[in-house]
C-alpha cells in the first residue's frame, strides 16, 4: 500500500476519549504519523470530529440527552479547543475549514472548498476539516464526519482515505461478544453482506459505529479512492502504515474510475469554448503533467463561466492536446492570459488560484 494524498480522518471517540474536553492520549501518534508522511512528500488533509465532546466540559447541560441547540453551543465553544490541541502537535500552521453537505452539494461552493485546500497544501499547511455543526439546520447527525470524509476524499482528490476510530476494522461478527470473530483485511466489493456484519457502536462519542463507516468507505471507493478502517488507539498500527503494511481493513478502490472520468470528462462533457497555447504550455501540460498557467495561454475563443469544460489547443499545429475544466470565466483569462499568476489579483482584482486549468481536472487527448 502507498499514496501520495491521502484524508485522515479522526472519531471523537480519539479527539476526546474522556468525555471532558480534549486529550493528547492519542493524537500525538497520529500526529507523529502525520509529520512523517509530510516529510515523504506526501499531501495529508485531516478530517477530525471533536467538537461537541471537547464541549461537553465547558456547556452546561444536566441531561444525558442533550437537546440540539445544547449540542450547537457545544460544537461552537469545543471547535476553538479542538483547533487548539490538533496545532500543538505540529510545527506547520493549521488551518481550520467547516463545512456543510450542502457546501459541497453547491457547485460553486465545492470549488471554492477544493481551491482553498489545494492553495493550503502548496503552502506547506495542514487542513482541518470538520462538519460546520454551529449553523447546520438538521439535527446533528452522528457518523456525519465519515462521510464528510470519504466527499473531501474526492474534493481535494486524494488516492487515500483513512477512517481512524477505536475500532480495528470489520470483522466477521462483532468482536465484543464473539470470540471467534475474524478479521477482514481486504474487501474489494461492498455487498449486502459486507453491511450485514456492521454493528452498532457502544461508545457514545463514537461516529456512527461501523455501519457509516462503510457507507464512507462505499462512497470514496466509487472514486477510485482505496480506503481503510483502523484503530487509532494503537500507535503500532501507524508503524505499520508507514511500512506500507495494512493493519486494519482496506476496501479497494474501484479501480475502472480513472478511466471512467477520463472518459466523461473527454466524451460527456461538452466544451464551451478554446483556448491556443504556446509550445511551452504544450510541453508542460502534456509531457510533464503539470497544470495549465494563465502565462502559456495565447488566445481565448467562445464565451465560458468558470467551471466549464474548455479544449486546450496547440497553437503551433493547430491540433486539441486537452480538454479540461477551466477556474476562469472567458472574460478575466483575456484578461490575464500571457500574465504571471502572481498578476492575477492585480488584474482582476481577485483570483481563482494560481492555475486556469489544474491537472486533476484535465484529460490529455
Amino acid at each position: 500500500m502507498d499514496f501520495n494524498r491521502a484524508v485522515i480522518k479522526v472519531g471523537s471517540a480519539l479527539v476526546a476519549p474522556t468525555r471532558d474536553g480534549c486529550s493528547g492520549q492519542y493524537l500525538l501518534a497520529i500526529a507523529q504519523f502525520i509529520t512523517k508522511c509530510q516529510q515523504q512528500g506526501k499531501e495529508i488533509i485531516l478530517v477530525s470530529s471533536g467538537g461537541v465532546a471537547a464541549g461537553r466540559a465547558v456547556i452546561q447541560h444536566g441531561s444525558p440527552k442533550l437537546s440540539i441547540a445544547t449540542k450547537k453551543a457545544m460544537a461552537s465553544v469545543g471547535q476553538m479547543q479542538m483547533m487548539a490541541n490538533w496545532q500543538r502537535f505540529f510545527d506547520i500552521p493549521c488551518s481550520q475549514i467547516l463545512i456543510t453537505q450542502s457546501d459541497l452539494a453547491d457547485r460553486e461552493r465545492y470549488i471554492s472548498i477544493q481551491q482553498t485546500i489545494r492553495i493550503q497544501l502548496a503552502n506547506g499547511v495542514l487542513p482541518i476539516v470538520n462538519e460546520n455543526d454551529t449553523v447546520t439546520t438538521k439535527d446533528l447527525t452522528i457518523g456525519d464526519n465519515d462521510n464528510i470524509a470519504a466527499l473531501v476524499a474526492q474534493v481535494c482528490g486524494a488516492d487515500s482515505l483513512f477512517i481512524l476510530s477505536d475500532i480495528d476494522g470489520v470483522f466477521t461478527k462483532d468482536p465484543k461478544i464473539h470470540d471467534d470473530a475474524v478479521l477482514i483485511p481486504n474487501i474489494d466489493k461492498i455487498t449486502d453482506e459486507i453491511y450485514a456484519m456492521a454493528g452498532t457502536s457502544r461508545n457514545p462519542l463514537a461516529s456512527g459505529g461501523m455501519k457509516t463507516k462503510i457507507q464512507a468507505a462505499e462512497k470514496a471507493v466509487e472514486h477510485g479512492i482505496n480506503t481503510y478502517i483502523i484503530n487509532g488507539t494503537k500507535s503500532e498500527v501507524f508503524s505499520s502504515l508507514l511500512a506500507k503494511v495494512n493493519p486494519g481493513t482496506r476496501f479497494a478502490a474501484d479501480k475502472d474510475i480513472i478511466t471512467a472520468k477520463k472518459h466523461w470528462l473527454k466524451h460527456t462533457l461538452k466544451s464551451r469554448g478554446k483556448i491556443e497555447l504556446d509550445p511551452g504550455a504544450v510541453n508542460a501540460v502534456v509531457n510533464k503533467g503539470a497544470s495549465l498557467l494563465p502565462a502559456g495561454i495565447k488566445s481565448v475563443t467562445n464565451r465560458f463561466n468558470a467551471g466549464d469544460a474548455i479544449d486546450l489547443i496547440d497553437a503551433q499545429n493547430n491540433i486539441v492536446i486537452a480538454k479540461g475544466i477551466t477556474l476562469y470565466s472567458h472574460h478575466d483569462l483575456k484578461r490575464i492570459m500571457g500574465k504571471h499568476s502572481n498578476d492575477i489579483t492585480a488584474i482582476l482584482g481577485h483570483d481563482s488560484g494560481d492555475v486556469v486549468v489544474h491537472r486533476d481536472d484535465m484529460v490529455i487527448l
